[in-house]
C-alpha cells in the first residue's frame, strides 16, 4: 500500500496538562486550564476539550463523505464529540470518547449506518482502534 503525507501538524507542550501549547505557525498560542487543579479549572481549554473539538470536526467531515456516499444529504448536520479522561485500576489513564451525530431529515437507523461508515474511513477513528473506548450514538 503507497501512503501519501497530505501535510503535518505540529504543536508544542510546555508545562504538561497546566502549562501551554504552541505551534511554529502561531495559529495556535494557548494557556491550558486543568480540571485536576483547584484554580486552573477555567483558566484555559483542556487537551481533552481540544481533542474533542478536533475529533469532532474530522469525524464530520467523514460523515459528510459517507453519507454522500450512501446517498443521503447531509447538510446542516452536525457532530459532538465527548471526550472523557478515565483513570484505570493500575494508575494509568485512559479516554473514552462518544460522538453524537444529527442529520436533520434522516432517521436514527440511517444516521447510524452513516456513522458507522465515517467511523471506517475517519483517522482519528482509526488511531484510536485499540486502546480508546468509542460510542458512536445517533442523535
Amino acid at each position: 500500500m503507497i501512503m501519501k503525507t497530505l501535510f503535518t501538524a505540529e504543536a508544542s507542550s510546555k508545562g504538561g496538562r497546566s502549562g501551554t501549547l504552541q505551534t511554529p505557525d502561531g495559529l495556535l498560542d494557548v494557556t491550558l486550564g486543568n480540571p485536576l487543579k483547584k484554580g486552573l479549572e477555567k483558566r484555559g481549554p483542556n487537551p481533552e476539550l481540544l481533542f474533542a473539538g478536533a475529533y469532532a470536526a474530522c469525524f464530520h467531515g467523514a460523515l459528510a463523505n459517507a453519507a454522500s456516499k450512501l446517498g443521503t444529504p447531509a447538510k446542516d448536520s452536525t457532530v459532538r464529540a465527548r471526550v472523557s479522561l478515565i483513570e484505570d485500576d493500575q494508575g494509568g489513564y485512559r479516554l473514552a470518547v462518544e460522538i453524537h451525530a444529527q442529520i436533520p431529515g434522516t432517521d436514527r437507523a440511517q444516521t447510524q449506518r452513516i456513522m458507522d461508515a465515517a467511523h471506517n474511513t475517519c483517522p482519528y477513528s482509526k488511531a484510536l482502534r485499540g486502546d480508546t473506548s468509542v460510542k458512536l450514538v445517533a442523535d
